[in-house]
């Protein structure tokens, strides 16, 4: 059998695993954690995509799946999720050199403080704003700990997950 890839065959993988990240972004609403896991399903979605079909189909797909994302999917907070910081694994390779933790830092908090100001100030999304007021200042710094915690864990997720596809092309 013939095991080389072909571009029809690369569009194909990431036009099938675009469906799979499109519904993985619809189940976003069944349990209130999920806002905050599907998009990080879907970014390592992205990290097989980069490494089996290349960058530029990877910003095709990424393309697509946050249209698609943003317009179906029922949690519109996991869909900018999304679309702020799904294109990660594709801009992850450049971040290299001793400072890249800080980068990455700057760009972790850069992307979620442009999509939150977004959707509280521009959109006024008053289920955010009325579940923000109710946690108080304390929880909010925490909640930002905790997502740049999380954000570290994803990278090194990825880190590893990119030395898994190396050698398999």
């Amino acid at each position: 059998m013939n095991e080389k890839k072909t571009p029809a065959g690369k569009i194909a993988l990431g036009g099938v695993l675009a469906a799979l990240a499109g519904t993985v972004m619809s189940l976003g609403t069944l349990i209130p954690v999920m806002t905050y896991v599907c998009p990080m399903i879907c970014t390592l979605i992205l990290e097989a995509v980069r490494q089996t079909c290349g960058n530029r189909i990877g910003w095709a797909w990424y393309g697509a799946v946050a249209f698609l994302g943003t317009l179906l999917s029922p949690d519109k907070e996991a869909a900018l999720m999304f679309v702020f910081l799904g294109y990660y694994p594709l801009v992850r390779p450049k971040i290299t050199g001793r400072l890249s933790w800080v980068y990455k830092l700057l760009l972790f908090n850069g992307s979620i403080g442009v999509m939150y100001f977004l959707l509280l100030q521009i959109l006024g999304v008053q289920a955010l704003v009325e579940e923000y007021r109710e946690m108080g200042v304390w929880m909010l710094a925490a909640l930002v700990v905790m997502g740049n915690v999380t954000f570290f864990l994803l990278d090194t997720l990825l880190h590893r997950a990119s030395g898994k596809w190396v050698g398999r092309k």
